[in-house]
């Protein structure tokens, strides 16, 4: 599933996100749902969410 619609994003998931630094290479990190941060219900580039740890980036693929 992809990360562009804000409904399919839920806190407390696991997601892949490509941070702001890997956007050049297309690195993706995994990690959990803390916050979303976008307000639209959906973004072509994938909805921008905050990590437990702390890192933001934009979902690219939602685990499981």
């Amino acid at each position: 599933m992809s990360g562009q619609n804000r409904s399919d994003v839920k806190v407390g998931a696991t997601v892949k996100v490509i941070l702001k630094a890997d956007q050049r290479t297309g690195k993706l990190t995994e990690g959990i749902v803390a916050r979303i941060l976008t307000k639209s219900s959906c973004h072509p580039h994938g909805i921008k969410v905050m990590l437990a740890d702390g890192q933001v980036g934009r979902v690219q693929e939602i685990v499981g």
